[in-house]
């Protein structure tokens, strides 16, 4: 089969084609790491890059990411431990308050589609969770969303909480969301702010070294 047609029905949003596809490629016995690597993550890279020249939109976005969640579904139990080499570990949440997702589950899927381990906490999510999944999880990036203005100070609270739990050195924090600008990641001591999902990948692996 050419495998290339998985990354095509990717981008297209066709999650039944994938599934299929993924299926027959796991049955000639393509090894599930390569089938995630080479084609899964480079299909969302794509996908990422078509929203920031704006010929995709959020719907598109969305479609095409729940099409490499049902190929990474089929995978993910046939993935030996260590066979797949990880982007990194991400812990993202909608911060206290605040219960909209959409953006963050979005942001969520790019990065799991990037090759991100992600713990994603949901929404409403206050300082000391975040410290106490950072603490436990020790993760790479911790992303936190906001929609609402009257939610933003939360931000601040938790990077002020990762100060004091004296995890703050340890992982990078990213912000994002509607109301946010980099003028305010900068007030409140995020490392790093995206405007969008394709881009907060791009702006993660900036702040790991990853190329």
């Amino acid at each position: 089969m050419d495998l290339k047609q998985i990354h095509e029905r990717v981008i297209a949003g066709d999650a039944p084609g994938v599934k299929e596809l993924v299926e027959q490629a796991v049955a000639e016995g393509v090894p599930p790491a390569e089938i995630i690597s080479g084609y899964l993550i480079p299909a969302m890279t794509e996908v990422g890059a078509r929203f920031e020249r704006q010929e995709f939109y959020v719907p598109e976005m969305l479609i095409a990411a729940r099409a490499m969640q049902t190929g990474l579904g089929v995978l993910k139990p046939l993935v030996m431990e260590g066979e797949l080499e990880t982007a990194g570990r991400m812990v993202i949440g909608t911060v206290r308050g605040d219960l909209h997702d959409i953006g963050k589950n979005l942001v969520s899927m790019m990065f799991e589609g990037a090759g991100f381990e992600v713990t994603d906490l949901g929404v409403d999510v206050g300082p000391e969770r975040f410290v106490s999944t950072v603490g436990q999880e020790n993760p790479d990036i911790l992303g936190m969303s906001a929609l609402l203005t009257t939610t933003m100070p939360a931000m601040r609270n938790t990077i002020e909480a990762l100060v004091e739990a004296g995890l703050r050195d340890k992982v990078k924090v990213l912000v994002g969301g509607a109301p946010l600008t980099q003028a305010y990641a900068d007030q409140v001591g995020a490392d790093g702010y995206a405007p969008d999902a394709g881009s907060a990948v791009r702006k993660a692996k900036e702040l790991l070294g990853i190329v």
